[in-house]
């Protein structure tokens, strides 16, 4: 910000000018040179077009942050445990010393979040984030890209009973920044299933599901009658009755028919997805009303009858990419749909002179690791010269092991090799990056 003095810029940013000294990070690992409300808790504040997280003291926080920071690493089959978690447990005896030094060195590194799937012997050392699982521990499953029957009471209840489990503990705890419901969600065809959800729904739950019978309420509302819905849909059922024992779907015989389709499957999903937020907002309210909903880390996209269902029921929408710059348009499109601010919850660049295999797992390897170094700085100062962007999470700690983890990935993901060695290059570059972040995203204020 060349040419505008301190006392200026925080004029702008309308904050006060507080006697802190030289001090530039404060306690929790926001930024020392402004100060906003202090509530105890970590909140979102927008001030001149630009959105923060404000830590719990009033400090703007830009959430810096590493998933799967693990004192157990990756688990893999084909050898049967986990070579990260055995080198550190040689070298650091325990998991409490492993934990203090990490956290050190995340600071070092300029890092002041421990992100998702993280070991919970850091979280009272750091700022952090927790990640609830709902809809996965409700039916879900990531790798099949099932999703759960929302509309079911025994959704709610397996809802609460997460919330009063893991939000209850942590209401008052300072440290926490806030929950991610779910991670990478299918909410609709993507790489697990070409089907979208309400086929799902329809084809796969038995007829007295309570997903199948807001479906057909759904139907009987747009259609009135089964005569309607026939006529759109292109089939022929008898009656309402036969549609709920469907178990397949004929391709749609015209063009008109397959775009009524495409609509209703569209509604059908804003419904879903307005249910699950709901449902997940008010389970986490019951237990904890301090800490933020930080959303459902979307894989890559989203739908946009999810992202407009979502903005009553998140603080934060969190996105996870592995491109090689932020997704602006996206991006943007999920921060007007919602209003509210937005945090890259996974990004990551490996590389090939790792002598990783690299041949599972998200995105495209580059050559180097200083390659890895510069697509990172690049990711990063055009991510926060996003006003509406508040954080960003690299994924992950440690690499991935050489035979695979349980899904087979093998890539160079981490910060540190299997022997707990940083990548020096990398982490150095990541020093000076997130050194320099908060100055970049104040420089997003408008006018």
């Amino acid at each position: 910000m060349a040419g505008w003095t301190r006392r200026k810029f925080l004029g702008l940013m309308g904050v006060s000018v507080l006697a802190m000294g030289d001090a530039k990070i404060c306690r929790y690992g926001g930024w020392g040179k402004m100060r906003f409300k202090a509530t105890g808790f970590f909140r979102t504040e927008q001030v001149s077009g630009v959105w923060w997280l404000v830590d719990p003291e009033g400090h703007p926080f830009l959430s810096k942050g590493v998933n799967h920071v693990s004192f157990h690493g990756d688990h893999c089959p084909a050898l049967g445990y986990s070579p990260y978690h055995r080198n550190v447990s040689a070298k650091y005896g325990s998991e409490e010393k492993w934990a203090e030094a990490t956290a050190k060195r995340l600071r070092q590194w300029g890092f002041n979040t421990v992100g998702a799937w993280s070991s919970a012997s850091l979280f009272p050392l750091m700022s952090y984030t927790l990640i609830l699982n709902m809809g996965a521990r409700a039916g879900a499953n990531w790798l099949k890209g099932t999703f759960p029957d929302v509309f079911s009471p025994q959704f709610r209840q397996v809802l609460d009973d997460i919330a009063a489990k893991e939000c209850a503990p942590r209401k008052n705890d300072p440290l926490l920044i806030g929950y991610f419901t779910d991670n990478e969600l299918r909410w609709g065809p993507d790489w697990r299933s070409s089907r979208h959800l309400l086929d799902d729904y329809l084809l796969s739950l038995p007829p007295d599901a309570p997903g199948k019978k807001a479906l057909l309420d759904f139907f009987r509302k747009r259609y009135l009658r089964i005569e309607g819905f026939n006529k759109a849909w292109g089939l022929n059922l008898p009656d309402w009755d036969a549609l709920t024992k469907l178990t397949e779907l004929p391709p749609a015989p015209t063009e008109a028919s397959e775009k009524q389709r495409l609509a209703d499957r569209l509604d059908f999903l804003r419904l879903i997805a307005r249910e699950y937020f709901r449902a997940c907002h008010d389970a986490i309210r019951k237990h904890d009303p301090h800490h933020l909903i930080l959303g459902v880390r979307f894989a890559g996209y989203a739908p946009r009858p999810v992202v407009e269902a979502m903005g009553d029921f998140v603080d934060v929408v969190s996105f996870n990419t592995y491109a090689f710059e932020p997704p602006v348009k996206v991006l943007d499109e999920l921060h007007q749909l919602t209003r509210k601010p937005v945090m890259i919850t996974e990004f990551s660049f490996k590389a090939m002179d790792s002598g990783l295999p690299n041949t599972k797992g998200a995105g495209q390897p580059v050559p180097t690791q200083k390659d890895r170094a510069d697509h990172f700085e690049r990711f990063v100062q055009a991510l926060m010269r996003l006003p509406y962007c508040v954080g960003y999470h690299w994924f992950q700690w440690s690499d991935q092991p050489a035979q695979g983890r349980f899904d087979g990935e093998n890539s160079n993901f981490g910060l540190v090799k299997e022997n707990d060695e940083p990548w020096e290059l990398l982490t150095q570059r990541m020093s000076q990056v997130n050194a320099r972040v908060d100055e970049w995203h104040a420089s997003a204020a408008k006018g």
